[in-house]
């Protein structure tokens, strides 16, 4: 299967789950009834690019906070330098952001997934994305601002769809992330449910936990609370002294036996695996291939476990960016890389990315 074809067909699986949980309520039909004839126009505009030369992706990941609220150990964003206790003033504004996402919607990207830092500590970007209607914004949460304003918001706006993150249970999820937050995620999860808001989970696996998270009990659990879409993240050891939550060859063999088990199990759920879905692929999706990363300050990055930019969206657009010479290069190491160890090619060739990397403002 050609990566077209294969990203094309999760496209299908995620607007076939959007439309289980919303088929019924009069919110949720107003935003399929909206999005899904746009869904089928932008692959028509992405192929249209495809046809003069240029590749499109369907997604980005754009990191729209440079703070946070947490202090999660192991966290990519805090040992890039990424995320601090404080928003940084490079930090690109509300207005900037929505420009961002409208030239996204009119090259045919229609999903824009939201990380940070914690994205809810900038709520002028979650609302210019809320008034981005052609576009489906996934926004990956810790799960800790989730009050009364933010679940209405939510409500009203179901293009904008919360991702919860957890690493197991409470005990997994509150040693990572501090005590108490597990029952906070809880909490919205089921305030969410409540309103038949559709809602995701996204789990890192290291090998503390992925017997945990990996058994069927543990997902059917998230199931019965509202969940209807798991992305299980390995582990990239980004920190120093963290090499041994690394996933083993091993792990990663029972990793994707055990998410292909639950997608056969679960067939009501999306259930994806970062990057191990790319060996479906055909390699790694990064540099525009799947999805480039755009920071807080603009910087447009092959991925977030590779924060490396030339290019920033302060003065460059999303298509100068998919164009350069520059991810043209680095999809061609990420294409000659040969097999890592896991987590991300791109992470493991640094070295080559960093020679590539002179900035152009």
């Amino acid at each position: 299967m050609n990566l077209t074809t294969f990203m094309n067909q999760g496209i299908k699986n995620l607007l076939t789950t959007m439309n289980r949980y919303y088929i019924k309520d009069r919110e949720g039909r107003a935003f399929l009834s909206h999005i899904l004839p746009y869904i089928q126009e932008s692959a028509d505009i992405r192929n249209s690019y495809e046809k003069r030369g240029t590749h499109i992706p369907p997604f980005l990941i754009a990191s729209i906070a440079s703070q946070c609220n947490l202090h999660c150990s192991g966290c990519y964003a805090r040992a890039s330098g990424a995320c601090g206790s404080d928003p940084a003033k490079s930090d690109l504004s509300a207005a900037r952001w929505k420009a961002i996402f409208t030239e996204a919607a009119q090259l045919g990207i229609p999903f824009i997934l939201l990380a940070g830092g914690e994205p809810f500590m900038r709520r002028d970007v979650i609302e210019a994305a809320a008034q981005s209607r052609d576009v489906v914004f996934p926004v990956f949460t810790n799960g800790t601002m989730m009050d009364d304003d933010t679940l209405a918001l939510l409500d009203r706006n179901r293009n904008v769809i919360p991702v919860f993150s957890i690493e197991g249970a409470a005990v997994e999820t509150d040693r990572r992330r501090g005590e108490g937050t597990c029952a906070m995620v809880h909490e919205a999860m089921n305030r969410l449910r409540e309103r038949g808001v559709l809602f995701g989970a996204s789990i890192t696996v290291t090998k503390e936990n992925i017997h945990i998270v990996t058994e069927p009990s543990f997902v059917f659990e998230l199931r019965n609370r509202g969940c209807g879409l798991i992305f299980f993240v390995e582990y990239v050891p980004v920190s120093e002294g963290t090499e041994q939550l690394s996933l083993s060859h091993d792990d990663l063999n029972t990793l994707t036996d055990s998410v292909s088990e639950l997608k056969k199990s679960m067939d009501d759920m999306i259930i994806l695996s970062f990057p191990g879905d790319e060996a479906a692929m055909g390699g790694c999706l990064a540099s525009g291939r799947g999805f480039f990363h755009i920071n807080a300050s603009g910087g447009a990055e092959p991925c977030p476990f590779s924060p490396y930019a030339k290019y920033n969206l302060k003065t460059s657009s999303i298509l100068d960016v998919l164009k350069s010479d520059y991810f043209a290069q680095l999809r061609e190491i990420a294409k000659h890389a040969g097999a890592h160890t896991g987590g991300c090619t791109l992470f493991e060739q640094r070295d080559k990315v960093l020679a590539l990397n002179q900035p152009i403002d």
